[in-house]
């Protein structure tokens, strides 16, 4: 008996089977086409090339573990958050995704809270209005593509069109409804005052699901995949929702940081927590009965892409490895002397709430090298993240684990200078195979393999190491950290 978790990411979808001990029988991805970016701040992406990918990505799964079709007991989905997939009445494609880093609807943002009142938005969602969040995209679209708007019958997220497409079947677990702002938070229901206030028909919107709830079957029409039509298929959760499952995440204490495209630093608790202030995310957990907050970085891991891709190309302009980026950061010390990088290649969520501020190395002379570029990313992104977990201080959310995640936790430098800057203990898991994992549990709890998603994960989650910050470098970054806090001011002033 095998479990399928697929993972409908930015860059691409990956696919892994687990057995009913939790063990990885395989791995496999499928690269997605680049987001497309017309003009600043816009990224959309063709829902149809996920599905590609899945498909591809399943069957080569399939292959890379040898099993037939009937050894998959049940499908679990996950994927990137807030994307706004708009479909006709027959459940065709309206226009490409505005995804999650699209944050051209900050004037949408600005009209919900200038209709409903700030305060009124966080008392119905748990959250501010922000361009990530799917119902801006769609009152953007109303507004500058009535003809697209006037034709929408079903508004999905990634994942759930890969289901779509998989079942014939409209669905999403609150989880990821969390993300849309339109769901009651609290109550785990969709919002009809935040969906009357925003003209967006309940008739739009799929039903939902606790994350392990079986909620679909595979279609006959899905054989393409390889799969058995009758498969379950259970709700899932978005990325960060399942990221959590497959790193234990579950309860009061346990925190995540996990760097991928986005980084977010990710906690558990026993109800929802709201930030006044609307700076943190409070989300329905992907476990029933419980919440989770999260403080997002939007450009963490895209950084270090971005400066590979653009900065420093390598012979005939190809880029150079990760690995040899950090190779070349660790010749530089703790601090890159005094070399700083704000990540704000997307503007800023957590704590700014501003998506029109812009990254920037400050510092910089002419006696620094391209280590201590290279290493002042490493650390800027760390430093965004550690703004969550003053957060987390300020509200009084308990911190007692924190495990690594994402391409963060893949190389000893960088997982070194998250334990430095956080000044805490990081753990890193013996398999850390990421949202698509935890996808997979939620597949084997609805199942039946495991009663819970509790038993589920302390079934199969252990811990491969603990990384302890380095008392010397911990005084340089606490100090860094000051003047870190200073740059946002500083670049906020600055608007083309």
């Amino acid at each position: 008996m095998l479990f399928l978790g697929i993972d409908v990411g930015t860059g691409g979808t990956r696919a892994v089977l687990i057995d009913a001990a939790g063990k990885v029988v395989a791995s496999q991805a499928a690269d997605h086409a680049p987001f497309q970016s017309a003009f600043p701040g816009w990224a959309e992406q063709d829902p149809e090339d996920w599905w590609r990918a899945a498909q591809q990505s399943i069957r080569a799964v399939l292959a890379a573990a040898a099993c037939t079709p009937a050894d998959i007991a049940a499908i679990g989905l996950t994927g990137q958050m807030h994307g706004a997939v708009l479909l006709d009445a027959e459940g065709k494609v309206l226009r490409p995704s505005l995804i999650w880093c699209d944050t051209r609807s900050a004037p949408q943002c600005d009209w919900l809270h200038a209709t409903l009142g700030r305060e009124r938005v966080i008392e119905l969602t748990c959250n501010p209005a922000l361009p990530n969040f799917t119902l801006t995209k769609i009152l953007w679209v109303r507004e500058h593509e009535p003809h697209v708007f006037a034709r929408i019958a079903h508004i999905l997220c990634p994942k759930d069109y890969v289901r779509l497409r998989l079942s014939g079947i409209y669905a999403m677990d609150v989880q990821e409804a969390s993300g849309t702002l339109l769901l009651d938070v609290t109550h785990r229901r969709w919002s009809q005052p935040m969906a009357e206030a925003s003209g967006v028909p309940l008739r739009w919107l799929p039903q939902l699901f606790e994350s392990a709830d079986i909620c679909a079957t595979l279609s006959e029409s899905a054989a393409a995949t390889g799969l058995l039509a009758g498969t379950p298929i259970v709700a899932g959760a978005g990325d960060q929702g399942a990221g959590a499952v497959g790193m234990g995440i579950l309860k009061p204490g346990s925190v995540s940081a996990t760097i991928g495209t986005s980084g977010v630093v990710f906690a558990a608790t026993d109800q929802p927590v709201r930030d006044p202030l609307g700076r943190l995310h409070t989300f329905c957990h992907a476990v029933a009965g419980r919440w989770h907050v999260m403080g997002v970085t939007q450009a963490a891991g895209l950084s270090l892409r971005w400066f590979r891709d653009v900065v420093s190309a390598g012979v005939q302009g190809e880029p150079v490895s990760y690995e040899q980026l950090m190779i070349v950061a660790a010749d530089a010390p703790a601090g890159s002397d005094s070399v700083f990088w704000a990540p704000y290649l997307f503007g800023e969520r957590t704590p700014h709430l501003d998506p029109e501020v812009r990254a920037a190395f400050v510092g910089l002379t002419a006696s620094h090298r391209q280590a201590h570029l290279v290493r002042a990313v490493l650390e800027g992104v760390a430093y965004s993240l550690r703004d969550t977990f003053t957060l987390f201080a300020e509200l009084g959310i308990p911190v007692r684990d924190v495990r690594l995640g994402g391409g963060g936790a893949r190389g000893p430098l960088w997982r070194q200078i998250q334990a430095d800057i956080y000044g805490r203990p990081v753990e890193l898991l013996v398999a850390e195979e990421g949202a698509a994992y935890g996808a997979a549990l939620l597949a084997g709890v609805g199942a039946g393999a495991w009663p819970d998603v509790d038993t589920a994960c302390e079934s199969s989650i252990r811990v491969a190491e603990t990384i302890q910050p380095g008392p010397a470098a911990r005084e340089v970054y606490e100090r860094g950290y000051q003047t870190y806090r200073k740059l946002y001011p500083a670049l906020a002033t600055l608007r083309g």
